[in-house]
């Protein structure tokens, strides 16, 4: 594939940044720089792949007994643990090395593969906090909600962010290397240089940034209101009932700190992509550049972290998402849900 085969034809005049260079690939920090944010994301991706890697391995153990909240959990960590397995040694090798040392090809690799994931992560949630807010504010939508009803909802996530993130191999957009250069990402400066380019801009920014924000921000909000008004009415159920709606408040916390987690990590870097696609080119410093893009990589890090801190197995109880045994103290079961 030619470097301009993704690329429509420019009307504004306006020149990505990568082709003002002769070697759109040479890292323009300084070498102490680059071996500073290997060393990070060196970190970052042991600790992400260990984590969400041994989330996965315990649910395989029990993959049977999945409830469907827990298979969420399973897919959120397979995409966290995707993105750190295919894009962290990409980075980590080429920030050692002062320039990216993978070429077009693997540049386009590597931007798939950090938006495919990425999405399925955002995508995921969404559907987390959708589970969520029917399980609180519609009390009768857990009562039916099964297994295959989770698996057709898992298998549009992944279909969903393989679409999106395929539409710039197929020539709707682009991939191509960050400012900084040892990186690569969506080609956000094609809005500056085409209409298709726009159009692919806009379209991502909505479908895969804006919207689910929206879904996860309308759902969290609806719970906080029915969690408020229902608060009188919780303190005449009997027992059981009391226990299973603290449950599903407990969860809901956690499902909250996993969005906020994730949309502290990632929208940073989507201010400075919406900037570089509609702002000039150079309004952005280098340096200014790199910071978001090391804190969004260092998202899948966190929900293990908040699984461990939360404890979540303390707070499954037999009327939900696990069977815990009352009169022992050793538990059978994974320790993490939402």
């Amino acid at each position: 594939m030619d470097l301009t085969d993704n690329q429509t034809s420019s009307y504004t005049g306006y020149i990505p940044h990568y082709l003002l260079r002769d070697d759109p690939f040479s890292s323009r920090l300084s070498k102490e720089a680059d071996i500073v944010a290997a060393l990070y994301i060196c970190v970052i991706g042991i600790m992400s792949s260990v984590g969400n890697g041994y989330v996965i391995y315990m649910s395989f153990k029990r993959k049977t007994k999945l409830r469907p909240p827990e298979l969420m959990t399973v897919n959120l960590a397979i995409f966290d643990f995707g993105i750190s397995v295919t894009g962290k040694p990409f980075f980590i090798i080429s920030s050692f090395s002062h320039r990216w040392q993978f070429g077009w090809e693997g540049c386009w690799f590597y931007g798939w593969a950090g938006f495919f994931f990425g999405c399925g992560s955002l995508f995921t949630m969404t559907a987390v906090s959708l589970d969520r807010y029917l399980k609180i504010c519609h009390i009768r939508y857990g009562t039916w909600l099964k297994r295959h009803h989770m698996f057709l909802c898992l298998g549009f996530i992944w279909c969903y962010a393989a679409f999106w993130a395929c539409m710039p191999l197929i020539g709707w957009g682009n991939y191509a290397p960050e400012p900084f250069g040892t990186s690569c990402t969506l080609d956000w400066w094609l809005a500056q240089s085409s209409v298709s380019g726009q159009s692919f801009v806009m379209c991502i920014l909505f479908f895969c940034l804006i919207f689910p924000i929206m879904i996860i921000v309308f759902s969290y909000v609806k719970i906080i209101f029915k969690v408020k008004a229902s608060a009188k009415e919780v303190a005449h159920f009997d027992t059981r009932n009391q226990n299973s709606h603290i449950l599903e408040i407990k969860l809901t916390k956690v499902a909250m700190l996993i969005c906020t987690g994730f949309l502290i990590a990632w929208i940073p870097y989507a201010v400075v992509s919406v900037w570089s696609a509609f702002g000039s080119h150079d309004s952005i410093p280098i340096p200014a550049s790199v910071v978001p893009t090391l804190l969004a990589k260092s998202s899948a890090m966190y929900n293990p972290i908040i699984y461990q801190v939360i404890d979540c197995k303390n707070a499954c109880t037999k009327s939900s998402c696990f069977k815990v045994l009352k009169k022992r103290k050793l538990y059978n079961t994974s320790r993490y849900c939402i």
